[in-house]
C-alpha cells in the first residue's frame, strides 16, 4: 500500500535551516507529482510547495518563495524539502502528499504522517 514517511523535522533557531525528506512507497513515485503542505497550530492546511514528476516545474506560497527550495529524487524514492531562513511564522506540522496524477494541480489522494518543525530562539 501506499506509504509517505516524513523525517528531518526538529527545533530551529530563526534564520536557520533544515530539511525535510518523504521516503515513499507502495506506487510508482516518478509518475507522479509530490507536494509539501504545512498546519500551523489553530490554523488551516496551507499548501507549502509542489513538483510535477519529472521535475520540470515547480510551485512555492508567497510565504515561503526564495527560503525553500522542493527536490525529489526519483531513484530513491525521495521528496525533500530545504528550508532556509527560518522564521517563527513557519512553526507547522509538515505533511508530504501525493498528488493525483503527473501535474500538482489535480489534487491529493495520500498523506504522510507530518514531521513538527518549531523554530524558535
Amino acid at each position: 500500500q501506499v506509504q509517505l514517511v516524513e523525517s528531518g523535522g526538529g527545533l530551529a533557531q530563526p534564520g536557520g535551516s533544515l530539511r525535510l525528506s518523504c521516503a515513499a512507497s507502495g506506487f510508482t513515485f516518478s509518475t507522479y507529482a509530490m507536494s509539501w503542505a504545512r498546519q500551523a497550530p489553530g490554523k488551516g492546511l496551507e499548501w507549502v510547495s509542489g513538483m510535477y514528476s519529472d521535475g520540470s516545474d515547480t510551485y512555492y506560497a508567497d510565504s515561503v518563495k526564495g527560503r525553500f527550495t522542493i527536490s525529489r529524487d526519483n531513484a530513491k524514492n525521495t521528496l525533500y524539502l530545504q528550508m532556509n531562513s527560518l522564521k517563527p511564522e513557519d512553526t507547522a506540522l509538515y505533511y508530504c502528499a501525493k498528488n493525483l496524477g503527473s501535474s500538482f494541480y489535480g489534487g491529493y489522494d495520500y498523506w504522510g504522517q507530518g514531521t513538527q518543525v518549531t523554530v524558535s530562539s
